[in-house]
């Protein structure tokens, strides 16, 4: 007999226990596999995910092949080398060479981190093949349709990701990081090198100058991306088997508390950490049959963390909000109906899925956490082991969005 059973509601003491044991079997099952992009690993966990959403009833998936080009530090790392190769250049006196490779590294740069047409990665990598998770479930002839989105893939360490001081300056002076909703823009240091060549370039009489401040700058910011290229794959357990364990969850929930009215899907995506390939193949493949006026997204990504926070916008390079305001309000109110504590406000200078559907006009919410001092727990850190989830988190997250299913379905 089901735990779920015998529900009245999708929120009853039975239900919380199904929640949290889902959770962990899911998080504990697929956190030793190394799941780097486009990696046999990455393959193994989308099987066993398909696998285990067939086994809930009423849940119909598949795999999708895409094309994908691996880890995104090889493009990163290559394009620094340019932007040092410029700066050298312009020390030589070759301006006008130097003014042309130092352009051309920053648009590099502005098309990989900002989720561009991507020409770089294409022309110089080889294709390789990511696989997403598309399962099926809710009311097949409803007019509505959300789509829930996590990431299966997990993400490299390197020494940029280090929290120690965050945590000191909030152990030490917690003021000072209160009111900060927006974290630092890292590819803002890729960008000022050869910005700095280019500009020193342009100028007679400072060409020197921007390109030793534009050699300097490559130097470190390649340096960063090539530590992160050498450096292991992370268990990856909050970024993001917790959104990955909340879609198993929630198809478990809609199995026993159906809601009428309402097609859902749950799409676990791969190489979400060579900033998005998978989720760009899945728009690109499905956006026939999701109509933007019909369709809802909501992305779990990194919910782990002891406080669950609704983004607003997101942007590496250029901050970008999402599409469909009204949605994260409606998240909000059901949020308060549940007496969860969500933040909202919040801005990220990381890329995620979010920013793919958004820009085809679907109205979308993320959901992500962070910890007291205001950064995801353990995010792209060897710590990123179930043991350390707030598994409280996530189940709030999971119920959170079934309510937010339920209101759309009334609403529609």
């Amino acid at each position: 007999m089901s735990v779920y059973a015998g529900s009245s509601s999708a929120h009853t003491p039975a239900m919380r226990a199904a929640i949290d044991a889902t959770l962990r079997e899911v998080v504990e099952t697929l956190a030793p596999l190394d799941r780097t992009p486009c990696s046999p690993g990455e393959r193994i966990a989308a099987e066993w995910l398909h696998a285990r959403m067939n086994a809930v009833g009423g849940v119909q998936a598949q795999l999708e092949d895409e094309p994908s080009w691996g880890t995104f530090p090889p493009t990163s790392a290559g394009l620094g080398l340019a932007g040092i190769l410029a700066a050298l250049l312009g020390l030589r006196g070759r301006r006008a060479l130097a003014a042309l490779l130092a352009a051309a590294t920053f648009a590099g740069i502005v098309d990989e981190a900002g989720n561009g047409p991507r020409i770089v990665r294409r022309l110089v990598r080889r294709r390789r093949q990511t696989v997403n998770v598309i399962a099926r479930t809710g009311d097949p002839n409803a007019d509505a349709t959300l789509v829930v989105l996590a990431h299966h893939d997990a993400p490299q360490t390197g020494v940029i990701f280090d929290q120690s001081l965050q945590r000191k300056i909030h152990e030490r002076a917690p003021w000072l990081l209160e009111g900060v909703k927006t974290p630092p823009p890292q590819w803002w240091l890729g960008l000022a090198g050869p910005l700095a060549t280019l500009l020193g370039a342009l100028s007679r009489t400072r060409a020197r100058i921007g390109a030793r401040i534009g050699l300097g700058l490559g130097l470190v910011g390649t340096a960063l991306v090539a530590d992160v290229w050498r450096s292991e794959t992370v268990p990856g357990a909050n970024d993001n088997l917790s959104g990955v364990a909340a879609l198993v969850a929630l198809a478990e929930l809609l199995r026993e508390q159906p809601i009428p009215g309402l097609s859902v899907l749950l799409v676990s995506c791969g190489a979400e950490e060579t900033l998005q390939d998978g989720i760009r193949a899945f728009v690109a493949r499905h956006r026939h049959e999701l109509d933007p006026a019909s369709t809802r997204f909501v992305n779990l990504d990194a919910i782990g963390s002891p406080h669950l926070v609704s983004l607003e916008a997101e942007g590496p390079v250029r901050m970008e909000e999402y599409s469909g305001p009204w949605l994260r309000d409606l998240v909000e109110r059901c949020a308060t109906g549940l007496g969860v504590t969500l933040h909202r406000g919040y801005r990220a200078r990381a890329s995620s899925d979010s920013v793919i559907p958004s820009r085809a006009g679907y109205p979308i919410a993320t959901l992500v956490s962070i910890t007291d001092w205001r950064a995801p727990a353990n995010y792209h850190l060897p710590s990123d082991v179930s043991a350390n989830l707030d598994y409280g988190t996530i189940a709030d997250a999971t119920r959170l969005v079934y309510e937010v299913a339920r209101s759309l379905a009334n609403a529609d």
